[in-house]
């Protein structure tokens, strides 16, 4: 009999301590700071900031419209895509709700149903050009973009003349101007939030549960982080960028809806002012331009942030090209930030 030898086992090698994210590098700890910090710095500029009827009340409806915007790009972000036309595909799909109910008079959930509808089939169509022709998502949406301008403002002009629909489905005009505290049971009145509040709390819900817990989000997410890595790992990434894309389209959609409940029309200019919010929101709030990371909660404290620099500046009588600038500024230190962060998490990663 021969004698094995047996080499004892090497030393269990002590755990390796996870990176901790130090607290000035989290982008959700620095947007509360500088949230709370401007909603006191303007309170003190114009007491009138603090007004729940005049300000209070229309900055939650505003900061409702721009997340679920924000929550639009995020959903092509993820994979380090971009939605040029995310404005243009809520003017469209909210023309489709003034048509079905103007021409077919289908009542409020119906119209939107089928506006919500034509945003998923627009993003999708992107996305399927995306996917089988490889042209970048920067071209292919920003020529969706310009499109869909001329058809919109050709279907505008044949239907209604050029001018916003006349009538609005029964039931958006209590989305515009009703809280729940104007419905009580007995005595007890629910709290001073516009009605188009939950949808957006229910859109983002939904969109964290999709990239958290769902096999399609978690594809989807190493899509945009190494598309080659997925593929190889047997996920049909063609498919998810479709349906991230139609994702995307379904939330502009819902965007524009909600947009057009505040305003009171269906509108040809509906959704001009989303592109850069859109991107605005999702960024501060830690989703990564280059895919593969996305942040629902950062992506609600940067549209309150925007909104909330917007409805600040305002009360302090800021021309719009100021505003403009202001905001353009907000967004050249958050793609900056991005940046940062990128480079870290690529240092940390060569350390490990």
């Amino acid at each position: 009999m021969t004698a094995q030898l047996e080499t004892p086992a090497p030393p269990d090698a002590p755990p390796r301590t996870p990176h901790r994210v130090p607290l000035w590098a989290n982008p959700r700890v620095g947007l509360v700071v500088l949230l709370v910090a401007l909603v006191v710095l303007f309170s003190v500029l114009r007491p009138a900031f603090l007004n729940t009827r005049l300000t209070l009340t229309p900055l939650q409806s505003d900061i409702s419209v721009y997340l679920v915007v924000g929550l639009a790009q995020l959903s092509v972000l993820s994979l380090g895509h971009m939605n040029m036309a995310v404005g243009r595909m809520a003017a469209t799909s909210a023309f489709t709700m003034g048509l079905v109910h103007d021409k077919l008079g289908a009542g409020l959930v119906l119209s939107l149903i089928a506006g919500l509808a034509v945003g998923a089939l627009l993003g999708a169509l992107a996305g399927l050009i995306i996917s089988r022709t490889g042209v970048n998502s920067f071209v292919v949406t920003l020529a969706m973009d310009f499109a869909l301008a001329g058809l919109i403002t050709i279907l505008y002009s044949g239907v209604t003349g050029g001018v916003a629909f006349p009538t609005m489905p029964a039931g958006m005009s209590e989305l515009r101007s009703d809280t729940f505290a104007d419905y009580c049971i007995g005595d007890v009145c629910g709290p001073r939030v516009p009605l188009v509040v939950p949808f957006a709390i229910l859109a983002a819900l939904l969109v964290g549960l999709l990239f958290r817990f769902s096999r399609l989000g978690r594809e989807i997410l190493m899509t945009g982080a190494n598309q080659r890595a997925a593929e190889l790992s047997g996920i049909p990434t063609k498919d998810r960028i479709v349906q991230a894309h139609a994702v995307s389209g379904l939330l502009a959609a819902l965007g524009g809806f909600l947009l057009a409940a505040n305003n009171g029309a269906f509108s040809a200019s509906l959704g001009d002012s989303f592109l850069l919010p859109s991107f605005l929101a999702p960024v501060l709030g830690g989703t990564l331009l280059a895919g593969g990371a996305v942040s629902v909660l950062g992506t609600a404290l940067g549209a309150a942030l925007t909104q909330v620099i917007y409805k600040g500046l305002n009360l302090l009588q800021f021309q719009l090209d100021q505003l403009q600038l202001y905001i353009g500024l907000v967004l050249l230190a958050a793609l900056s930030l991005d940046r940062a962060r990128h480079v870290l998490a690529e240092r940390r990663g060569n350390r490990a």
